[in-house]
């Protein structure tokens, strides 16, 4: 199995970080696609309170719960500390998307045992791992 499709099977929760309520913002649509597509999303911003109908949190770390993958949709300075408090949660999955890679911060979360994707767009890489198998095909 292709392990992009792995890790998109198995995870169930993605904290997205950087997203709010912009419509017009890139991680906005691709939360709301991955929402659509069954994940449970948890917003990651101290500017908002509620986004895509689910509570949002000021930081990583004050996540309730397991987390499977941190989607990053937040400058490169600001993904060091990102991935720092990835790596306390104990996440599975660290993925950077366009525009956000920091190359020495992916080095720190797969050092941790972080699985790492960089430079990837979630959404584009789950309808491609994905379009012809549903999230639960085989369950």
């Amino acid at each position: 199995m292709d392990p992009l499709a792995k890790i998109l099977r198995e995870a169930e929760t993605i904290a997205v970080v950087g997203l709010s309520n912009r419509t017009d913002r890139p991680a906005y649509g691709v939360a709301q696609y991955l929402q659509r597509n069954g994940y449970r999303i948890i917003p990651v911003n101290p500017h908002e309170t509620e986004v895509l109908g689910e509570k949002a949190y000021p930081e990583l770390a004050s996540v309730p719960g397991r987390v499977d993958i941190v989607d990053i949709f937040r400058r490169p300075e600001y993904v060091p500390e990102i991935v720092r408090q990835a790596i306390a949660k104990n996440v599975q999955v660290v993925w950077m998307q366009p525009g956000t890679e920091n190359y020495d911060a992916a080095e720190q979360a797969e050092a941790a045992g972080i699985k790492t994707i960089v430079g990837m767009c979630l959404r584009v890489q789950h309808k491609h791992a994905l379009v012809q198998e549903p999230k639960d095909a085989g369950v």
